[in-house]
């Protein structure tokens, strides 16, 4: 009996560290390009704030918040992760190499962006699959943000109307850099 209990706790232990980096192991796409990026290799000891974007939304000056989130804290660790999608009204209707010339040109864009991708439904990415199944909610509309722990855990999701420097936004990070 002590046997099975301990292969049953063993068995949980393992599938628990596994679950832990599952979140960020995902291939993807630089933006307009061909080199492909494991997001946890690349990123598993940072706080990653995922963001789903649009060139021609309401929210789009968002990107400067980000831009600038990802200037003053990345050095502590933080990368802000951006995942354009033609999801919500068709607000982000360009080719990859279009939407990369937008946030550069209009914005000075220099977190890193990745492939065009479906963020919500049935077509939903896995990843964001996974982001929805961990926060209980897919993006509601351009600039969802998703903040997930150097241990790979999401750690909360901001409504895509809390700006990136709300208040809220600022002390999940500050927290989450000091872990």
């Amino acid at each position: 009996m002590r046997f099975t209990t301990g292969a049953v706790l063993l068995l949980t232990a393992i599938l628990s560290m596994a679950s832990d980096t599952v979140l960020l192991d995902y291939d993807f796409r630089r933006l307009a390009a061909e080199d492909v990026v494991n997001l946890s290799d690349a990123y598993s000891d940072k706080v990653v704030l995922v963001v789903n974007t649009a060139s021609k939304c309401g929210n789009t000056p968002q990107y400067d918040g980000l831009e600038k989130l990802y200037k003053e804290y990345g050095e502590q660790g933080l990368v802000v992760l951006g995942f354009p999608s033609n999801d919500f009204m068709g607000q982000e209707p360009g080719t990859e190499a279009e939407i990369q010339e937008f946030c550069r040109l209009t914005y000075k864009v220099k977190f890193p962006m990745f492939e065009k991708v479906v963020v919500k439904g049935d077509a939903a990415h896995p990843f964001y699959d996974d982001l929805a199944a961990a926060a209980g909610t897919y993006p509601t509309w351009n600039f969802h943000k998703y903040l997930i722990g150097r241990d790979g855990k999401l750690i909360t999701e901001f409504s895509p109307r809390t700006k990136p420097y709300d208040d809220k936004i600022i002390s999940e990070i500050e927290s989450a850099l000091k872990m």
